[in-house]
């Protein structure tokens, strides 16, 4: 199997309660690792919590070349290097985590083009976020790491992971990782796939980064 390197990014800032137990996807974001590792693949925590970019919002391909903060230039470098991602959020009003879109509208569809993602959403109560991974498709299709069509929803988080993110009933890891295991699967595909891709792929062929204008996109 060809190596790979994906970036689970949690969608959640809150370290306290309510809501309880606190940082609920802490525990989905860990369950995720746990399954990407099961695979051999790489995988890496982007927690919103370890990064603090400034109270006034400036992304990084508006800075200088080189001259972004430190933890910025190391995350960007991250999501450069990766191969795809894994994006956990909860729901709010309906939408995607403000923290998840906050920190991924730092950096600039460059870093992110040509490879996939998949959306894992989850909440406390009984949609699991569904709602949630609507506008998602379209926020991450915009930012060039197009979403796999299978999805992962969790409702009621706190029954089925514990804090190290295992599942707290042993009788169900087999049903979900059935679950999940479809759409990670699709994610192991398209990673595969487009990592080949991009080696083989002349870079004049590759559309320039956007810099100016929406023309010079370079999503997919």
């Amino acid at each position: 199997m060809i190596d790979l390197n994906f970036l689970v990014f949690l969608g959640s800032a809150r370290d306290s309660s309510p809501p309880k137990p606190a940082r609920l996807g802490q525990r989905v974001a860990r369950a995720c690792l746990s399954y990407v590792s099961s695979t051999n693949a790489a995988a890496t925590l982007i927690d919103p919590l370890d990064y603090d970019f400034g109270k006034i919002f400036k992304p990084h391909f508006s800075f200088p070349a080189g001259k972004s903060p430190a933890p910025m230039q190391e995350l960007a470098a991250a999501i450069e290097g990766a191969d795809g991602y894994v994006m956990v959020s909860p729901e709010y009003n309906h939408s995607m985590s403000p923290a998840l879109a906050h920190l991924l509208n730092h950096f600039g569809s460059s870093l992110f083009s040509y490879k996939p993602s998949v959306i894992v959403t989850y909440s406390a109560g009984q949609w699991g976020g569904v709602r949630a991974a609507v506008g998602m498709r379209a926020f991450l299709s915009e930012l060039g790491c197009l979403p796999v069509s299978a999805m992962v929803h969790i409702p009621r988080a706190q029954e089925v992971f514990d804090e190290d993110g295992g599942y707290l009933d042993a009788t169900d890891a087999q049903a979900w990782a059935a679950y999940t295991g479809r759409a990670f699967d699709q994610l192991l595909w398209w990673a595969s796939a487009a990592k080949i891709q991009r080696a083989v792929a002349a870079a004049e062929t590759m559309p320039a980064a956007f810099k100016k204008d929406p023309s010079q996109r370079n999503a997919p």
